[in-house]
């Protein structure tokens, strides 16, 4: 059988080249594509959960030149989250968009994103993880402009170039990295930075350059300010991407480097100043989206503060040392994120309908929203609750075993971190539900195809029943991850 990890790249790819040749058949190739590929993935998760972590080098070169792919359970575990996530998005795309240019350019757009965003969670270099990175930035930024609005063109720009500032920063790091060790290939560079403590300065020089450049991708605060215009004018389905995917692909890679390359090299102080900026990312991003008057806007201002409870995991990690308790805090870090992605997929989702329906996204004139349009108003509570935190949600697990990392270590500071964003979070959420089920109501249009609610709630329904009620799988594949953590950082 052809390898899993060829195919999460490879079918998406061509899935881009058919609906370009072929644009007359851009939806039926589309959701083909769409439905192979999560097919891949799933597969690649048995493999993983079979046989442990995956190494296929391409070509039979030697592991220095070759193109390597690595699968363990972390990269798994977000390659399965971004599939059938991406699974939801196309189906939901089907009915999003009518008009016949905006159809054409949508769909190889969105699998040459989907084929980035495989290939940046299972390459094996530093330099192919660029190309990816590279590759996922560019097809974002054309997505997020396809209504062809100032607001839009403008928003996508400035991520386009902020983007690319983000990457010239990580190349200049992999470039340092190159001249000092002779390699690029991840496990090979890890063991020299090990082997070569005279080499501090470059090495540490190298890891600035290249997490600055990933948190900017990743819109950590204060490097926040391309994101909430470049998600809230986006289209439905790409806001969706963006912000349930594409920053969390560039937290994935500095988590990478953090615990697989630099691991010799980082200490509290490291972790701490990216923790602080993630704390301060919780307490803005909520207390923003709070104040925010679209509903599209208070979704990309959450994101904010979502990704910056991952970065509040990095000191608790540094400070606990190998065994079972880094264990958890891991799969507890994996499991906020993949919930996070979920949540926030199926949250946009719903606001897309939301909008096509009531011709905006006020929040105050929402009124009349849950009689109307009961299925769309419940998958933002789910997800909503998802992101405040409350059981039986994943993040509820996550949130609850930071809080118990962050006691262990004598870190508290983090709980009232956690606490005052989830009351935050509570606040916003419940706000746009008080206005959902107002009395006034929204001159609304009643939905004829079931297409358009079910990958939101479906997606709502997953953060919360799946990831809280059942996760006792997924935490075993989280573990496979955690289980090679023994010997010195790396996952």
């Amino acid at each position: 059988m052809t390898d899993p990890l060829v195919l999460c790249i490879a079918l998406p790819l061509v899935g881009a080249m058919l609906v370009t040749a072929l644009p007359r058949w851009s939806v039926r190739l589309g959701i083909v594509s769409a439905l192979a590929t999560a097919g891949a993935a799933v597969a690649l998760t048995a493999a993983v959960w079979q046989q442990g972590t995956l190494h296929l080098i391409l070509g039979g070169w030697d592991a220095q030149l070759a193109i390597a792919l690595r699968a363990d359970g972390l990269a798994t575990a977000l390659v399965l989250m971004a599939n059938l996530v991406g699974l939801g998005i196309s189906v939901y795309a089907t009915g999003y968009f009518h008009d016949r240019l905006r159809v054409r350019s949508f769909w190889p757009l969105w699998l040459l994103l989907w084929a980035a965003l495989n290939g940046l969670f299972l390459a094996g270099d530093l330099f192919n993880l660029y190309v990816m990175l590279e590759l996922l930035g560019i097809a974002a930024a054309a997505l997020g402009a396809l209504t062809g609005n100032r607001d839009a063109v403008a928003a996508n720009l400035r991520y386009l170039l902020v983007g690319l500032l983000g990457s010239i920063s990580y190349l200049l790091g992999v470039a340092l990295l190159y001249t000092a060790h002779g390699t690029l290939d991840l496990g090979l560079l890890a063991q020299r930075i090990a082997a070569a403590p005279e080499l501090f300065a470059v090495n540490a020089a190298a890891m600035a350059l290249m997490v600055a450049g990933l948190a900017l991708k990743a819109a950590l605060f204060p490097l926040h300010f391309w994101l909430p215009p470049a998600h809230a004018n986006a289209p439905a389905p790409v806001s969706a991407a963006l912000s349930a995917l594409v920053v969390k692909a560039a937290f994935y890679l500095i988590l990478r480097l953090w615990l697989d390359l630099f691991w010799p090299i980082t200490g509290m102080a490291a972790a701490m100043l990216p923790a602080l900026l993630g704390a301060v990312a919780v307490l803005w991003g909520s207390w923003r989206a709070l104040r925010a008057e679209r509903l599209k806007l208070l979704a990309a201002y959450s994101t904010v503060a979502q990704i910056g409870y991952l970065f509040l995991f990095l000191p608790l990690l540094t400070a606990t040392p190998p065994g079972p308790a880094r264990d958890d805090l891991l799969a507890a870090l994996l499991l906020m994120a993949v919930t996070h992605g979920f949540a926030k997929a199926g949250f946009f989702l719903a606001a897309g309908l939301v909008q096509t329906n009531a011709g905006h996204d006020r929040i105050d004139d929402l009124g009349g929203t849950a009689q109307r349009l009961p299925a769309t108003t419940f998958a933002i509570a789910l997800s909503g609750s998802a992101l405040i935190g409350l059981p039986p949600s994943g993040s509820f697990i996550g949130k609850w075993l930071l809080m118990q990392g962050a006691i262990a270590t004598g870190q508290w500071w983090w709980v009232i971190v956690v606490t005052t964003g989830s009351l935050l979070a509570s606040a916003y959420v419940f706000r746009v539900l008080s206005r959902a089920f107002g009395l006034e109501p929204t001159p609304l249009k009643f939905i004829t195809d079931a297409r358009a609610e079910v990958p939101a709630l479906t997606l709502a329904l997953i953060s919360v029943a799946v990831l809280g009620l059942a996760s006792g799988p997924l935490w075993t594949l989280l573990g496979l991850s955690a289980a090679g953590s023994g010997t010195g950082g790396g996952v």
